[in-house]
């Protein structure tokens, strides 16, 4: 991953909630938790910025964070073996790396930055602390995730962005 943990930029767990609450995209991640719990989930989770261009999967690699959008838009490209590109979109609200979260097997899809982004990212050491903590909580996150994953297979044009 080329993104950089952001320290100069002032993230605020509540933007990014609102970002998944106000989404009305397929792939929008359905975590309507109460404040509290928000803040709780916030110290499970580093902040990301990227510039537009920047790489933040690489297909191929072995990692298993996710990122939460909070703003912004990444494309997701993805190249078979008979060399074609499949390309998606995902915003504000939704997220990236559930693939690889769920499946231990190496990144399906290289992510772009197509704007100036601010994400949250979990790894998997956080996401255990999580729910050895806060199990209701980690309870919550995974089946949204999984929703999301579900989302994406069933359309067929969102299936590119199972990361």
């Amino acid at each position: 991953m080329n993104a950089t943990p952001s320290s100069p930029v002032r993230f605020d767990i509540l933007d990014l909630a609102q970002a998944m609450k106000h989404s009305n995209a397929l792939d929008a991640v359905p975590l309507n938790l109460q404040d509290a719990q928000w803040r709780s989930l916030a110290d499970y989770l580093q902040p990301v910025t990227l510039q537009q261009g920047q790489v933040l999967i690489e297909q191929g690699v072995k990692d298993r964070t996710v990122y939460f959008v909070e703003s912004g838009s990444l494309t997701v490209h993805y190249e078979d073996d008979k060399d074609r590109i499949r390309i998606a979109m995902v915003g504000a609200g939704s997220l990236l790396g559930e693939g690889a979260f769920f499946s231990h097997l190496p990144r399906s899809a290289t992510v772009n930055a197509g704007s100036a982004c601010r994400l949250w990212c979990l790894t998997p050491l956080r996401f255990r602390e999580l729910s050895t903590r806060f199990p209701e909580l980690a309870l919550e996150m995974t089946v949204a995730m999984s929703a999301v994953l579900a989302r994406r297979m069933y359309n067929k044009p969102k299936r590119v962005a199972v990361t």
